[in-house]
């Protein structure tokens, strides 16, 4: 699960700060940066505005402050939320193998102190006089804007979700929220015998592997519970399952996806392809099929759903944005199509690659040599971005098929050169997903200094 993450919206953030400051800070948190949450100079000039403080933000904020160009508050970063959550990590608080509260860090111990920090959400953008408008009506100029505030995960764009999810007698949830994510296990447990049904949905979606992360998990955990045997029927095997996907495939690129769909086949879980969820009916899920050619109720006992995601109101409503909602950048140096002192990485950006956090750590250095180019106008922003993303698949508790590729949906791999094949799962990959990346990220990744398969940044 790409990781750019959902923004909680917080009016104030003083009384957290208060608390946080009486506290012993745990180690290795940064000291605070300066926080401005009440009104600003109109006039208040930033040399660079990042909007959000999430993965794409931090990186990027961090890196760019590395560069040694930058003075006390020569950036910004805009964001209102409290907290900032590791979200990749969500999959595995899915399989019982974390707790969510584990993977959550306040937001301003991340901030170097030499950023501003706006604690505020941000309301319009008006990219032809380098000014955005805060929540509070505040203004902000800038030189240069990084627009990467992620995307929104819309509980309410499947009729029936919200009050579903939100019931904790029913057994449907998802990992892609904070406040649900922690219903999934339990869940899991608690399902004795049944049909359990996994979605994903139509459109662009944060990770687009992590739908069936957790069916993996699942089945797995049924297994060793002595629930599910694929092909034994009934009698044989108390629960069945199924993965309903939107897509035709299992996978949006043919290498995994025929990895994916020979270990659906073995496993014995049913495939739904182009069915797209659209109500929860009670306890049984109502999809639409693709062409108009209607819907199809399926009974359940279990659901796991992703819901649909988009791009933010004052991102989509902006003249930032493409037909698609997202901000319209050039794929290859993620500079704004119109605006040259305009830039985005991470889920709000129109790059059309999966949206992971592990696509940032090749995306941020691209933009952030850029960005430093045209603002010493050292000439035109250079082509580096070539679509990297990666997916750590979750196959078992154990094993984890390392889905690594660039534009076009062609493998890029890092452990080729040791003569690995990375559609076949491995020990070693469970081990990076599950303790190494939660430990670099907040470690190096969002403080600017961790390249991906790069390794370090000087």
């Amino acid at each position: 699960m790409g990781p750019s993450r959902l923004l909680t919206r917080q009016t104030s953030l003083a009384p957290a700060v208060k608390r946080l400051c009486s506290q012993q800070a745990p180690a290795g948190y940064r000291t605070f940066a300066s926080v401005s949450s009440t009104s600003v100079n109109p006039a208040r000039n930033h040399k660079v505005v990042v909007v959000g403080g999430g993965s794409a933000g931090l990186t990027i904020s961090h890196q760019l402050l590395r560069t040694g160009k930058f003075s006390q508050d020569d950036i910004a970063i805009v964001d209102p939320a409290e907290w900032h959550h590791y979200q990749p990590g969500w999959t595995l608080v899915g399989g019982g193998l974390k707790d969510k509260n584990e993977l959550k860090r306040p937001l301003q111990s991340l901030v170097d102190p030499k950023l501003k920090l706006y604690t505020d959400s941000l309301a319009t953008f008006q990219p032809e006089d380098n000014t955005v408008t805060l929540g509070t009506g505040s203004k902000l100029t800038y030189d240069q804007l990084v627009v990467a505030p992620g995307i929104k995960v819309d509980l309410a764009s499947i009729k029936g979700l919200p009050e579903a999810v939100s019931n904790p007698d029913s057994n449907v949830s998802s990992i892609y929220t904070f406040d649900t994510v922690d219903k999934v296990f339990p869940t899991v447990q608690r399902l004795r015998a049944g049909q359990a049904i996994f979605t994903q949905p139509a459109g662009v979606i944060k990770c687009a592997g992590a739908p069936q992360k957790v069916l993996w998990l699942a089945l797995d955990h049924w297994k060793r519970a002595g629930l599910y045997q694929p092909g034994g029927g009934d009698a044989a095997s108390p629960i069945r399952i199924a993965f309903a996907t939107a897509l035709p495939a299992m996978f949006g690129v043919p290498k995994y996806s025929a990895a994916l769909e020979t270990l659906r086949q073995e496993r014995g879980v049913e495939g739904l392809f182009a069915h797209d969820l659209v109500e929860v009916d009670g306890n049984t899920a109502v999809f639409a099929l693709p062409e108009g050619k209607g819907q199809v109720r399926q009974p359940f006992n279990l659901l796991h759903v992703v819901p649909k995601m988009g791009a933010h109101a004052f991102v989509r409503d902006s003249p930032l944005a493409n037909a698609a909602g997202f901000v319209d950048v050039d794929d290859a140096t993620l500079q704004h199509k119109k605006f040259a002192n305009v830039w985005s990485a991470g889920d709000a950006s129109s790059l059309p690659t999966s949206k992971t956090a592990a696509a940032i750590t090749a995306q941020a250095p691209v933009l952030v040599g850029n960005l430093v180019r045209t603002m010493e106008g050292a000439g035109e922003s250079r082509p580096g971005y070539d679509g990297y993303t990666s997916c750590p698949l979750l196959t078992e508790y154990g094993k984890v098929m390392l889905a690594e590729f660039k534009y076009g949906g062609v493998p890029q791999e890092t452990f080729n050169k040791i003569g690995w094949d990375q559609a076949t799962p491995r020990r070693a990959f469970y081990h990076l997903k599950k303790d190494f990346f939660p430990w670099v990220y907040y470690k190096s990744m969002v403080k600017g200094t961790w390249g991906g398969p790069k390794g370090w940044i000087n």
